[in-house]
């Protein structure tokens, strides 16, 4: 059990990222009108930075490659995603939005502070 659930917390992991990640490429325009409604400045250069984030970040934590800082890049970047973008608590989905990032931030956690288990290219490359 302990060499296969790190890899299926590694892989429900990154789905979310990656597929965020996917979705800013094919919907980058939309992504920058977003941020714009939020009143963030210069949409284009952070939303590449988001959808980079996302995708890289995402990878290398599927693939458990520097696993322990991939994992800690993207939960700094939850935290002010989630403080900017999710704190109207008014609105459920949101509150939902707030809760389901902190959940992330506490699985990212957990690979940061256990690393990426025996299924991963950090283990086989110190090996």
């Amino acid at each position: 059990m302990n060499t296969y659930i790190p890899l299926a917390g590694r892989i429900l992991l990154a789905a979310i990222f990656l597929v965020a990640g996917a979705g800013k490429v094919f919907g980058f325009a939309g992504t920058q009108q977003y941020m714009a409604a939020y009143g963030i400045p210069f949409t284009a250069p952070l939303a590449l930075a988001a959808l980079l984030t996302e995708i890289v970040g995402g990878l290398l934590l599927l693939a458990g490659f520097k696993a322990k800082y991939a994992a800690g890049v993207l939960c700094a970047f939850l935290i002010p995603t989630t403080l900017i973008f999710h704190t109207n608590f008014a609105d459920q989905i949101q509150s939902i939005m707030f809760l389901k990032n902190l959940a992330i931030m506490g699985g990212l956690l957990y690979v940061v502070a256990y690393g990426a288990g025996d299924l991963s290219l950090d283990k086989r490359l110190s090996s």
